[in-house]
């Protein structure tokens, strides 16, 4: 989770976010350093247009909360695997929201 906290730190104040400016992030706030997942997490953030992923994460994080019953729910989980870009916004949404 701090590595995404970081990420946002970073392109909030207009810096590039890579393997390098994540690490020094980390370390500053006394975390410990795991650069395999720092790569990954530039990796998936490569190509993401921030500024949409933020405010995407924020419609879905004001999303109203509704139950569904068991027969419907495993009618969704088939939808949800069919989705593409928009699962993982919405993935992202709940990283950021």
């Amino acid at each position: 989770m701090e590595l995404i906290y970081a990420a946002l730190l970073l392109h909030r104040s207009g810096k590039p976010i890579n393997e390098e400016n994540l690490k020094k992030v980390i370390t500053a706030v006394g975390a410990q350093v795991d650069s395999a997942k720092i790569k990954a997490v530039v990796a998936a953030l490569e190509g993401v247009d921030m500024e949409k992923a933020i405010k995407e994460a924020a419609i879905v994080s004001a999303a109203p909360v509704t139950h569904v019953a068991p027969a419907e729910h495993k009618k969704e989980e088939k939808k949800e695997e069919k989705k593409d870009d928009g699962q993982v916004m919405a993935g992202l949404g709940a990283l950021f929201g």
